[in-house]
């Protein structure tokens, strides 16, 4: 049962402070969700779509716990790169970003990923960013060069306060684009200058676009009321993003803090190496969602907390579908009746209503700290493997369906569907069969002897012969055969 009323047990790890924190929104029952969306000049990649599962399964359990979630996330959808790729294929950049946007949206509601509240695009909001810009001059906090707009670092006298960095580990340590029109190294480009071919606005300083950072302080005081509750991303984004945010946002409004949560997402490896376009080791979702393994991928996502690197393997994938089948078996068991002749058990039927009961709240415990979805998904797993025992040992099938109906109801919250493959969709009961097979290969290696022979008789009952082999078991219909 979904609660009705918002909780004040959450506790949220905030990069501001480098700690958890109690969850106390700005609004009693409204949370004000701002994540950093994609740049669409290419296909998006896998490290984008657990970003945008992490941040997912955050509004899901939010709106669990009773609160009322705005969630925003933007597209960048003016950019260099865009408009190189564009130049390449030799279409309009604009042309280019609707589809790959189209494409992302699709590939996120192929994931299970809930549609934001609003997608604001760069290219659509220029008035409130040009706003947001001259508000800036006017403050004391930018300043107009040739036709281009700075953000005077060094007037923003909590600049680095996110990252923890100083302004002299900037000027010593960090890349800095040296550029004659700044009157600091440091100072970052609020609005470009317009070159031949680009897109671009008309604006109190002469035709340009805006920089990176402007669109996101922009954005979020239109669609957000300025003031944030928890504000999302990679965390490749703390610096110098977010910290660029941070400067502008605050100076922009006059109080602090633009964002009372900074929450920020681990990046997912391949070989060891941070996934990236730039460094050409990509798997893409497409390539994912192609092999229907999209919801395993939801689970291989979740199986790793949100601030921990994920290290992208197929072993893990593969071994993800798997644990995505035994859950899927327990949350059918009670539609497979028990074998003939099994002896139900008060005690066992008894100890899986705890069980059930337990889950629930080792569940919200769990999700409750700073979202520890691999904790939430271990109860899960620890639920399933007695279902589809005590279903098998024949407990009473009523029982075994409350059981299932708590596994299935959990795993909702998360995002994911324990409903058969869409391949089953007309009634075949194939995938069961393999989903049971599955499971008495794992009761045989606990060697679990009597359950594993309970399911290979049922099997027999019911038309179906098994036939263990070196590779694993195979099966029949004997009807058939």
């Amino acid at each position: 049962m979904i609660d009705s009323t918002p909780q004040s047990t959450i506790q949220i790890y905030n990069t501001m402070s480098r700690s958890k924190e109690p969850f106390t929104p700005i609004e009693p029952g409204i949370v004000r969700m701002y994540v950093c969306g994609v740049t669409p000049y290419d296909s998006a990649h896998i490290g984008h779509g657990m970003s945008a599962i992490t941040f997912d399964v955050i509004r899901r359990w939010l709106e669990y716990r009773g609160y009322v979630v705005r969630h925003a996330q933007n597209f960048t959808d003016v950019d260099d790169k865009i408009i190189a790729r564009a130049e390449r294929e030799g279409i309009d950049p604009l042309d280019l970003v609707d589809r790959l946007i189209a494409e992302w949206l699709e590939e996120n509601d192929s994931l299970g990923v809930q549609r934001a509240t609003v997608y604001p695009r760069v290219t659509q909001e220029i008035g409130p960013i040009i706003t947001t810009v001259q508000g800036l001059i006017d403050r004391g906090y930018a300043y107009e060069a040739s036709g281009e707009v700075y953000y005077r670092v060094r007037a923003f006298a909590d600049y680095g306060k996110l990252s923890r960095r100083t302004i002299d580990d900037l000027l010593s340590g960090a890349r800095i684009d040296i550029d004659e029109r700044k009157e600091d190294p440091l100072d970052f480009a609020l609005w470009k200058a317009s070159k031949p071919g680009e897109p671009s606005w008309e604006s109190p300083w002469g035709r340009g676009r805006p920089g990176w950072h402007i669109e996101c302080s922009a954005m979020a005081a239109t669609y957000l009321d300025g003031e944030l509750d928890i504000h999302g991303g990679g965390a490749d984004l703390i610096f110098p993003h977010h910290e660029n945010e941070v400067a502008q946002s605050e100076a922009y409004l006059g109080h602090e803090p633009f964002a009372r949560y900074w929450v920020h997402n681990g990046m997912l490896q391949l070989r060891g190496e941070k996934m990236s376009k730039s460094l050409g080791n990509v798997v893409s979702i497409k390539r994912i969602l192609d092999r229907g393994l999209g919801a395993a991928f939801r689970l291989l996502v979740l199986q790793t907390h949100y601030r921990s690197p994920l290290t992208y393997t197929e072993e893990g994938l593969v071994g993800a579908e798997r644990g995505l089948e035994r859950l899927r078996a327990a949350a059918s068991a009670a539609v497979m009746p028990p074998p003939t002749g099994a002896d139900t058990n008060q005690r066992t039927e008894s100890e899986l209503r705890n069980l059930a009961m337990s889950t629930r709240f080792r569940f919200e415990s769990a999700m409750d700290d700073d979202f520890d979805t691999p904790k939430a998904v271990a109860a899960l797993f620890d639920l399933g493997r007695a279902i589809n025992r005590e279903a098998a040992a024949g407990v009473d099938v009523k029982v075994v369906a409350d059981a299932a109906f708590t596994l299935s109801t959990l795993s909702a919250i998360l995002g994911l569907s324990l409903d058969p493959p869409s391949g089953s969709a007309d009634g075949s009961a194939e995938p069961f069969i393999d989903l049971l097979v599955r499971v008495r290969e794992d009761l045989r290696a606990a060697k679990h002897w009597q359950l594993a022979d309970m399911i290979r008789d049922g099997l027999k009952e019911r038309g179906i012969a098994l036939e263990d082999g070196p590779t694993g078991a195979t099966w029949k219909s004997i009807a058939t055969a």
